[in-house]
């Protein structure tokens, strides 16, 4: 599984980062967690609001921070 967290570097982009590689440990998933903090890059996945979280390669969730049991629901 590759997961990429969105942002450019906010509270609540760092809160997901954490969140999201809490959840993994927790659901014991093999998967590659980065951040993807060049706006350009951020853009190329049509995300106009951060904190995003894309999952192999499909935008999951947007303008938000999840809460870890809507993590445990997407990662499952």
């Amino acid at each position: 599984m590759d997961i990429k967290v969105l942002g450019t570097g906010c509270p609540k982009c760092n809160q997901l980062e954490e969140r999201v590689k809490k959840v993994v440990n927790m659901l014991g998933k093999e998967a590659t967690v980065s951040k993807v903090s060049d706006i350009k890059d951020i853009m190329s996945y049509g995300v106009m609001m951060t904190p995003a979280l894309v999952i192999d390669g499909e935008v999951k969730v947007s303008g938000k921070l999840p809460s870890e049991g809507e993590l445990k629901a997407l990662l499952d």
